[in-house]
């Protein structure tokens, strides 16, 4: 289906998930946020944050005190049921007042939740991981999630998932037309591109990395993501390899992963590992350009985001077959292995560490499968969704 430049939409925003630090679902929103009032078709963008209607979308987020201590309090009450119901019910009423009057508008909500909106309303869903992983998340997001959800799919008139995957996995579980649920894949930033040694130098340098001479994950810490096989397959590699090829893992520590950090500690000892925790958004682009191989042996991923960013900066990939990842690597933008084939990682990853011809291939292929996602293919799949919400 085309939207029509004829077509004016105005268009209501959340902009809530633009804050620091700026993770996959936070640059989602801020990306397709600041495209839209350049798409045809779309008369007017504002903005709702908080219980504000913002003319223009916040700017690019960057570390401050400010932030960090509001980012505390979010944990801390979001730990405690009774504050967090009592602040979310304090927040829609904030909110009903503020879009009273823009019942004209699309609303879309980039994060699943969906405000008391008069008008049209679209919903992204970017996976379902708090019902069919729930053991991965904290227990009061899952009971917020697992009782606010269904509450969305009676008010939401389309829904929009970054992946056919998931697109299916609703559809099934909410029992929802799939006619009513529009695909848009993400697309990596311009940041994420082949560097020489020279450009990801400074970056490197901070912690002692060299360019070519390290493998890289890049993700929270959760059961989900798998990195347990991928110590148990470092673990196994002859001691003079891991030593020259560390693994350098990046990212939050996530839930349920104190045994996670405390082997990588133990690796770091050892000196095959090393674990860098957050690293700003800055940085990561020079992390995935000097890696000789980027890993993700996750079991469960609405998208997959690292993978298609590692395959834009040039870096070979390996990764498991599990639910949206082959639609993000291809056919052959990465090696795909099977979910929990701990043999068959060691496998591609020996042979990445060690074939200096097949990783230049690879690297090619995953350069041509990046370059066919883009954030305009994002907003027109999106506008899409628009038009389905108002008809």
């Amino acid at each position: 289906m085309d939207v029509s430049p004829a077509i004016a939409m105005k268009v209501l925003f959340g902009a809530d998930i633009v804050r620091y630090p700026l993770t996959g679902i936070g640059r989602y929103a801020y990306e397709l946020g600041r495209r839209l009032p350049g798409a045809a078709g779309i008369e007017r963008v504002r903005y709702l944050r908080g219980g504000s209607v913002l003319d223009g979308l916040p700017e690019r987020p960057a570390i401050g005190r400010v932030q960090q201590n509001n980012a505390h309090l979010r944990r801390v009450v979001g730990s405690l049921p009774m504050f967090a119901e009592v602040y979310l019910r304090v927040e829609a009423l904030a909110q009903k007042r503020a879009l009273r009057d823009f019942n004209d508008y699309v609303f879309h909500g980039p994060n699943y939740y969906l405000p008391p909106h008069p008008g049209p309303c679209v919903a992204t869903f970017h996976d379902l991981s708090m019902f069919s992983w729930p053991e991965c998340h904290p227990a009061a997001r899952v009971r917020r999630m697992q009782k606010e959800l269904p509450k969305i799919m009676k008010r939401v008139q389309v829904l929009v998932t970054d992946s056919e995957f998931t697109r299916q996995e609703v559809a099934v579980y909410f029992n929802w037309p799939l006619r009513r649920i529009v695909v848009a894949p993400l697309a990596a930033s311009s940041d994420y591109r082949p560097m020489d040694i020279i450009e990801v130098a400074p970056v490197l340098s901070r912690w002692e990395l060299h360019f070519g001479r390290y493998s890289l994950f890049v993700s929270s810490l959760d059961p989900r993501k798998n990195i347990g096989m991928l110590l148990d397959v470092y673990e196994r590699m002859p001691h003079a390899l891991r030593l020259r090829m560390p693994l350098v893992v990046v990212g939050f520590e996530g839930w349920k992963s104190e045994d996670t950090i405390a082997r990588l500690r133990a690796g770091e000892r050892a000196g095959w590992a090393r674990y860098l925790g957050f690293v700003d958004e800055a940085s990561l682009p020079a992390l995935y350009a000097g890696a000789r191989v980027f890993l993700y042996p996750s079991r469960y991923e609405g998208f997959g985001l690292p993978v298609l960013e590692a395959m834009a900066a040039g870096t070979p990939v390996i990764c498991s077959n599990a639910a949206s990842l082959p639609e993000v690597a291809g056919v052959d933008g990465a090696v795909l292995i099977a979910v929990d084939d701990a043999e068959a990682l060691y496998e591609a990853l020996m042979r990445a560490l060690e074939d200096d011809v097949w990783c230049a291939e690879a690297r090619c292929r995953g350069l041509k499968r990046a370059a066919e996602f883009s954030w305009d293919k994002t907003v027109a799949a999106t506008l899409i969704a628009y038009k389905l919400a108002g008809q």
